[in-house]
């Protein structure tokens, strides 16, 4: 059964239906309404021991406004969350992290909610994460069947569960444009990710671009790697001499089996859309993509940033 409160037309009948004399249950009975309505009604509009619509209707009205809850939302809050949603964090990223640091937690429902109502403005949608699969045609380029399959690649690889093997992957300009590209690492444990520029898409460059990314680290940061069977991994024996390390490939047309690193990719490409010339990204700013990608919070390390979870592998490799 349905329920509304009294309206100014029904206050009305009652005030003249009660200095008719009528009782509760005789006005309630005419109106539709409970007599326990009708008589709370009379009890809270009486003005000078009479009853009052107009009155009445003004009480209603400030008990209505007074009963809304205030809610969460603060300036304070506002910008806490606008400076997030800057740093490219998603909505379900910040609430959970202000959980974990035993903030006053808001639920990622509700930052989208402000986001949709106007509360919040200076997030643009890419930050909005999208969900699902999309379909890609069948790989075309140049491949090699040679390399160590993905499948005699050990289980603990598999499961994430040691430190140092990686994923790689490139990431092109747009075709025909520019030659231009970047090289991608991720280490499937802390979900560190790492990119380098490359001229071209070849394996000379690749060797070049793996040693920069090595240099970076302590010795015994890279144990393995796995990637793609693209012409540019052409260069995994000197990879495997240089560095000491295992490179595994994965089977044709399976960018499932190197999940972490197409993620990752897709991450890179909100700052950087297909189409988009490398040849005209600078260092500063790959790195500053690469910093903010880092430093968000991931739900799969418990809603500690892939920086911070690599920083911890790091300090139990020395």
């Amino acid at each position: 059964m349905s329920y509304s409160h009294l309206s100014i037309i029904e206050r009305g009948q009652i005030e003249a239906l009660h200095r008719l004399g009528w009782s509760t249950r005789k006005i309630g009975k005419q109106l539709g309404r409970h007599h326990s309505t009708i008589a709370r009604e009379l009890g809270r509009g009486q003005v000078n021991a009479c009853y009052e619509a107009a009155s009445a209707q003004d009480a209603y009205q400030e008990r209505r406004a007074s009963c809304v809850p205030a809610g969460k939302f603060t300036p304070e809050l506002a910008a806490e969350l606008q400076e997030k949603l800057e740093q490219t964090w998603s909505p379900e990223q910040i609430a959970e992290r202000r959980r974990c640091e035993g903030q006053a937690f808001v639920c990622f429902k509700t930052i989208y909610r402000w986001l949709y109502d106007g509360k919040l403005t200076v997030c643009e949608n890419k930050v909005l994460r999208h969900k699902g699969k999309r379909r890609k045609p069948i790989e075309t380029r140049g491949r090699f069947t040679v390399g160590t399959p993905i499948r005699q690649r050990p289980k603990e690889v598999r499961k994430c569960s040691t430190f140092g093997h990686w994923e790689l992957d490139t990431i092109v300009s747009s075709r025909g444009k520019s030659k231009a590209c970047v090289a991608t690492f991720i280490e499937r444990k802390t979900r560190l990710y790492f990119a380098v520029k490359m001229p071209d898409r070849t394996a000379h460059s690749m060797e070049i671009a793996f040693g920069v990314a090595a240099s970076q680290y302590p010795k015994g940061t890279f144990k393995t790697a796995t990637t793609d069977r693209g012409k540019e991994f052409a260069c995994y024996t000197e990879l495997e001499h240089t560095h000491a390390i295992k490179v595994y490939f994965a089977d044709p047309c399976s960018s499932w089996q190197r999940g972490s690193n197409e993620n990752a990719n897709g991450l890179l490409r909100e700052f950087f859309p297909k189409g988009h010339d490398f040849a005209i990204v600078t260092d500063e700013e790959l790195a500053r993509a690469v910093r903010l990608i880092n430093n968000r919070p991931r739900k799969c390390l418990n809603w500690k940033s892939a920086y911070e979870a690599f920083m911890d592998e790091l300090s139990h490799l020395a």
